[in-house]
């Protein structure tokens, strides 16, 4: 887990390149982030509604209690092993996920996979993820407000009721002024946040259970359509990796700042996997127990919240979630969205500037048609799977496979104008490749009539991953530089 060492006068000489100080490679004194950091830097986020509804979606299809937290915790595991994996690289140089694509896809070719996990992606879980904090502050809000469901009648804008669209604001509006505060709020944000949502969510997960007549009738839960398939397994694992698809891709923007290697290693895997027990007992505890207690099944978690007669434990849960739900929208899609924007477009887009522009387009892609129902929420994250898991794979490749653990900066850092270390600046391999491993899992969609293809989209971030990696390892020896 060796940790390389930039000399000042690189540094020096990459910032004269006009390279602003976001994207030059850390320097030893600026690497910040202790074993510490890494252990809660997901615990608060975790506990995100999204993540919730993903789950709830398993027992839709048919996985029972011990199924579900098997799934849980594999796709922890393999999320954890991932961002290890993926994020050495960045803690032994100190470099920005936007400068270590360069690496593999070439100065130019970096900004499509730039494009899909800044803007597109960004924008696409910063819109669902704030349409369902919206339609739980509408929970709270009909707890004071006599017929506040109501308002508006029958009228909508795009399906967006007049309820949801002031919540979607109101919420909008505290996610980008939070992510506007800076670094520094954002780290005092998620110091204090974690703590909250954790308290408040083993209390909901206390009530879930008592209603349901104690932990044993949930373990034992089996929905009435049970399913044995191991695909349906594998398709649920799927999602909730793809859930965190995006951080595990830019997960170099965390790890860039580690004091040193093993500083991540050892603390990333500790905090996210130790939270996920957590996030598995209350999830079935809440999943599980209010159908057991109601006798009808939810899909959306704020829905069994609703079921909670004492208005303050609402409120305080409801909010505790969207804590943990903003800390998310913050980290893992507005900053990054930032920081691909600035990468790319420099004289255009401030870090500020391209994550407000996230946040309106993420609006105009009209989210809350991603979430409708489980269905729409797994095609989601099969679209999500088909873009992160050939980017990741390809990275992977190439640093592994390829570099065997070594970069060359003055390939990355170069003068405008300089294609660097690949012909017209592109990696033509990696882009090929990527394009290939994107449409085969992302076609079963719509090739319904190909068994195989259908298979591959049901397991996309994986489908993807794979087929990239395979076919990079073997074909990017070809990759021509200057």
């Amino acid at each position: 887990m060796e940790e390389a060492r930039l000399a000042t006068s690189e540094q020096d000489l990459y910032k004269s390149y006009g390279y602003s100080e976001e994207l030059l490679p850390k320097m030893p004194n600026q690497r910040d982030w202790g074993m510490s950091n890494y252990i809660t830097v997901w615990m608060g986020a975790v506990h995100n509604i999204m993540s919730y509804m993903t789950v709830a979606g398993f027992f839709i299809l048919g996985l029972n209690t011990k199924q579900v937290i098997l799934a849980v915790m594999v796709s922890a595991s393999i999320v954890a092993a991932f961002y290890c994996l993926n994020g050495y690289a960045a803690s032994k140089y100190g470099l920005p996920f936007a400068m270590l694509l360069r690496d593999t896809f070439g100065v130019k070719g970096a900004i499509i996979p730039a494009l899909c996990r800044g803007l597109i992606a960004g924008l696409v879980f910063f819109g669902t993820t704030t349409v369902v904090g919206a339609e739980s502050l509408n929970i709270i809000f009909a707890r004071f407000i006599p017929n506040y469901l109501s308002l508006g009648g029958d009228f909508n804008l795009l399906g967006l009721t007049v309820p949801t669209m002031i919540s979607y604001v109101i919420l909008w509006t505290v996610t980008v002024l939070l992510f506007l505060g800076g670094m520094n709020v954002l780290n005092k944000f998620g110091s204090w946040s974690s703590p909250v949502v954790y308290v408040f969510i083993v209390g909901a997960a206390v009530w879930a259970i008592n209603m349901a007549g104690g932990f044993g009738p949930i373990f034992d839960y089996v929905p009435k359509t049970p399913t044995s398939s191991p695909l349906v397994f594998i398709a649920c694992v799927s999602a909730l990796v793809s859930n965190w698809a995006g951080p595990v891709v830019n997960i170099s923007d965390f790890t860039h700042r580690a004091k040193s290697p093993k500083d991540f290693i050892i603390g990333l895997p500790i905090g996210f996997i130790l939270s996920y027990i957590l996030f598995a007992i209350t999830c079935v505890s809440l999943i599980a127990g209010t159908e057991i207690a109601f006798g009808e099944p939810i899909f959306n978690i704020v829905h069994a919240i609703d079921k909670i007669e004492n208005t303050i434990s609402v409120i305080v849960l409801i909010l505790a979630l969207n804590v943990g739900a903003t800390a998310f929208c913050v980290f893992a899609n507005l900053l990054p969205a930032g920081l691909q924007m600035t990468a790319l477009f420099p004289k255009l887009f401030t870090v500020k500037s391209a994550g407000i522009l996230t946040a309106i387009i993420g609006t105009l892609i009209l989210p809350w048609k991603l979430v409708e129902s489980a269905t729409t929420l797994f095609y989601f994250y099969s679209f999500i799977g088909s873009i992160f898991g050939p980017i990741a794979g390809i990275m992977l490749s190439s640093f592994y496979i390829h570099r065997k653990r070594k970069i060359n900066l003055d390939h990355i850092y170069v003068p405008e104008g300089s294609n660097g270390e690949y012909k017209n600046g592109y990696n033509p391999i990696a882009m090929i490749v990527l394009g290939i491993s994107f449409i085969l899992p992302m076609s079963g969609a719509f090739l319904k009539s190909v068994p195989f293809l259908v298979k591959m989209n049901e397991f996309a971030f994986f489908s993807g991953l794979i087929v990239s990696f395979i076919l990079y390892s073997f074909f990017g020896k070809l990759s021509k530089s200057n």
